[in-house]
């Protein structure tokens, strides 16, 4: 994902009786640095009120109507102070857009050999004067890490980019169709949902008979898309001995089929029946499959799991990276901050990074053919920083909730079979027993990097999720 993916509205405030200038050069400074960080800005301009702020009604008026015919292009709103600004030229400039995206409040420091007049800012209390007037508004906002900051500062620019990974999640998630291919497995009522509980947050669920996507596949002649996929399975992982080209063709073909379904149907992430009705009347796994499209953006969970793939599509905001789906699944000797997540698996390659083999099933392999079972990314997943979480549907209290938290893959050595990623989890006990507790899922997705609190703020602030961030201490030994 690029940084121009997100765009803000800005609005830079001065308030009458405090020095102009200070907010004039402020709003320079602020446009300057978020072009340099490649982001694109919609403000006003200094021909259409003074300098370009936001101090009367009538200047905020101008701003709301400008917001409102750029709307597409902004996907959240940056308030400026650089001296006590206008609370009501800024909250009135909100509401009047009408705009319903993520807001960042920053307000300047004051520098302590320009304490006179003419360098007095009061923006540390003009900031609260605003976040009150937002309040009453019942405008979300988001603070930035300091009360008072520079704009030139390091841990202004980490707010704003923090901010845009909140700016992308909403937009993203926002209208969001995802696609649920086939039907839940019987055995498997943990991954029941509500669509309608769903739709509340803006996001449509496409369903599809599993057997039209079989057909396709199947019917589906050598095509240049199907060589081409063909060519990209033989270099996507490293194959296990003896794949025969046959199997590697029925992959290529479903991969073709669903990746333009989704296409045509405008899905951007979704979920498979992946066993056992694919590999008995089609002869392949889906792994692999899902594995390429979660690389290419396309993020897909297993088992017919909506609320894991929309979860996957959240962190892959987050992120811009490739996310992965597990299980919860084993603990790990006697320490209790490490655990074992497994899949068949359908990790995308850069999910992995490292080396991994393309093979078939080992569980249904055994029992349906290895011949049919062509598809499964196999390897222990490479250490680093990890997120983890689970967005779920409560149909008995009528809400969505999520859990999210971050831990770290390990290196180790463990004997089984799969995808598998040796995870450190502080305070992983209290987790399981928040999981457990409140009704989650043993299914679990994981993207690399540190994205809970983005996530955290963009789903539970602005899309009213009830989110538990799990900041868990280790466990004591």
């Amino acid at each position: 994902m690029k940084r121009s993916d997100v765009g803000f509205g800005v609005i830079v405030s001065t308030r009458g009786f405090f020095n102009p200038e200070l907010a004039h050069e402020g709003r320079m400074q602020l446009l300057n640095k978020l072009g340099s960080m490649g982001y694109e800005t919609i403000c006003l301009d200094e021909s259409e009120t003074r300098y370009g702020l936001v101090e009367t009604m009538g200047d905020a008026q101008k701003c709301a109507e400008l917001f409102r015919k750029n709307a597409e292009k902004i996907q959240g709103i940056i308030v400026c102070l650089p001296n006590f600004g206008d609370e009501v030229g800024v909250v009135s400039a909100i509401d009047k857009a009408g705009l319903h995206v993520p807001v960042l409040v920053q307000a300047c420091d004051d520098e302590k050999d320009k304490m006179d007049l003419a360098g007095r800012r009061d923006a540390f209390c003009g900031k609260i004067s605003v976040c009150n007037n937002l309040n009453q508004y019942g405008i979300k906002y988001t603070n930035t890490t300091y009360h008072t900051c520079a704009i030139g500062s390091e841990v202004f620019t980490e707010d704003i980019r923090n901010f845009a990974k909140v700016c992308r999640i909403t937009s993203g998630l926002k209208g969001l169709r995802v696609a649920q291919m086939g039907t839940r497995p019987a055995a498997f009522q943990t991954v029941r949902y509500s669509e309608k509980l769903l739709q509340t947050l803006g996001i449509q669920v496409i369903p599809v008979d599993m057997s039209e996507i079989i057909f396709a596949a199947g019917k589906m002649e050598m095509t240049e898309d199907v060589t081409a996929a063909v060519d990209k399975i033989k270099s996507y992982g490293r194959l296990e001995a003896g794949v025969q080209e046959e199997n590697i063709v029925k992959q290529a073909k479903l991969y073709v089929t669903v990746r333009d379904w989704m296409i045509e149907n405008d899905c951007k992430t979704g979920t498979i029946q992946c066993w056992d009705s694919l590999q008995i009347n089609y002869g392949c796994a889906a792994c692999l499959t899902m594995s390429m499209l979660g690389e290419e953006g396309m993020p897909m969970a297993c088992e017919v799991d909506v609320m894991g793939a929309v979860t996957m599509y959240a962190m892959y905001l987050a992120s811009g990276s490739p996310s992965g789906y597990l299980d919860w699944n084993n603990s790990f000797g006697e320490d209790r901050d490490m655990c074992i997540g497994i899949h068949c698996s359908n990790f995308p390659k850069s999910f992995i990074n490292g080396d991994f083999e393309i093979g078939s099933l080992d569980i249904l392999g055994n029992s349906l053919g290895k011949e049919n079972c062509f598809g499964a990314c196999k390897t222990i997943i490479a250490p680093g920083e990890m997120t983890y979480g689970k967005i779920s549907t409560d149909d008995v209290k009528g809400s969505v909730k999520m859990y999210v938290g971050e831990g770290s893959f390990v290196k180790d050595e463990i004997d089984t079979l799969g995808g598998v990623a040796i995870c450190r989890v502080p305070g992983l006990q209290p987790l399981m027993d928040y999981i457990c507790s409140n009704g989650f899922e043993h299914h679990v997705a994981m993207n690399r990097g540190r994205s809970a609190d983005v996530l955290a703020e963009a789903l539970g602030k602005y899309m009213g999720v009830d989110v538990y961030c799990h900041h868990g201490k280790g466990a004591v030994r």
